[in-house]
């Protein structure tokens, strides 16, 4: 197992982080408990929950699951989504944030989480509020790192800005949605993340099964799967060419000798600024399956393949400003920077 620094923070995560979302839903504590053995004996020290999920049943799952071992793993929760039938029930208020993490905490049986995330845009709170609200959690203890999810660039870069002018806590890192077929981010968010430092931990890697093999190209819906039980969203985020980003993935695939789902979750993993990417299982089979994306590299004309049948074309501002630079270079005689 690999370990990277979680973007430029000394927190060390390897580079696969478990998913449990299924926990308390689609997989029964058994099942976890043993998951989360697989996922130790095999070096993952990351693990990552929330508390909307299965309404605080993961939580509870993965804190009994971790007894003993708490020390060694890396543990991320998230707030956000209601908890209650009252109006301070979700969001990220004040009250919110501070009740959501005592009440993580007791779910999770620990005295603090290392990693806090925002799991949603809160558009009726100003962000300096949860700001303030998420440092002092790290000044008493309760968070170690505090950290954002699907946010928007501009909204990121905001909270940042004003993270590091009022000196307090700031994220050190973006979970989004990235894979070989939702590549969004790559336009704003990655260059972002790249330029302050933070790693990105991606979800849904696999398309919620659509790049694990279970797919034919054209198909959106396969016995067994999350998008057969809803719980994916197959065609509302997927890039046009898909079904051809799914055909060249199979062909490569085959030729590596690899399942289609560790090649595409090795794919985001050599993704620049990626620290590690969400493997959510329903099974310990699954989590087998998934830890054979480490140890190995995809490079040359594999990845090469992959990038170009999967790119997306540029959108203004960018694809008006690709020459720029060029102009730039060719109007003055210097060396490129590129040299």
């Amino acid at each position: 197992m690999e370990y990277r620094n979680l973007g430029k923070s000394g927190l060390k995560v390897s580079e696969l982080c478990l998913g449990t979302m299924t926990f308390g839903n689609r997989t029964d504590e058994n099942e976890a408990r043993h998951i989360v053995d697989l996922a130790f004996n095999a070096g993952v020290n990351f693990f990552d929950t929330a508390d909307g999920y299965a309404n605080g049943e993961s939580e509870k799952i993965l804190g009994r699951a971790l007894q003993g071992r708490r020390h060694h793993a890396v543990i991320a929760t998230k707030f956000f989504n209601p908890m209650g039938p009252g109006p301070n029930d979700s969001g990220m208020s004040r009250v919110y944030i501070m009740n959501a993490i005592d009440a993580s905490l007791q779910r999770l049986g620990t005295d603090h989480v290392d990693i806090y995330y925002i799991h949603h845009v809160d558009v009726q709170t100003p962000i300096e509020e949860a700001l303030r609200a998420l440092d002092d959690l790290v000044r008493q203890g309760k968070v170690r790192y505090i950290a954002v999810s699907n946010y928007q660039a501009w909204r990121l870069s905001e909270a940042l800005s004003i993270s590091q002018a009022k000196d307090w806590a700031s994220f050190i890192c973006y979970q989004p949605q990235y894979s070989l077929v939702v590549r969004d981010i790559e336009e704003e968010l990655v260059p972002l993340c790249l330029h302050h430092g933070l790693g990105i931990v991606p979800w849904a890697p696999l398309a919620s099964g659509f790049l694990t093999g279970k797919f034919a190209p054209g198909e959106r819906t396969a016995e067994g799967s999350r998008a057969d039980d809803n719980w994916a969203w197959h065609g509302r985020f997927f890039a046009p060419n898909a079904d051809d980003t799914l055909r060249e993935l199979l062909t490569v695939s085959e030729g590596l000798g690899k399942t289609p789902a560790q090649v595409a979750l090795r794919w985001v993993l050599e993704q620049p600024g990626v620290s590690s990417v969400i493997a959510g299982v329903r099974t310990a089979a699954q989590l087998r399956e998934n830890l054979g994306a480490i140890g190995w590299s995809l490079s040359g004309d594999p990845l090469k393949r992959l990038n170009e049948i999967s790119y997306l074309p540029p959108r203004y501002p960018e694809s008006f400003e690709a020459s720029s630079r060029e102009k730039r270079e060719d109007a003055i005689d210097m060396p490129s920077l590129d040299a």
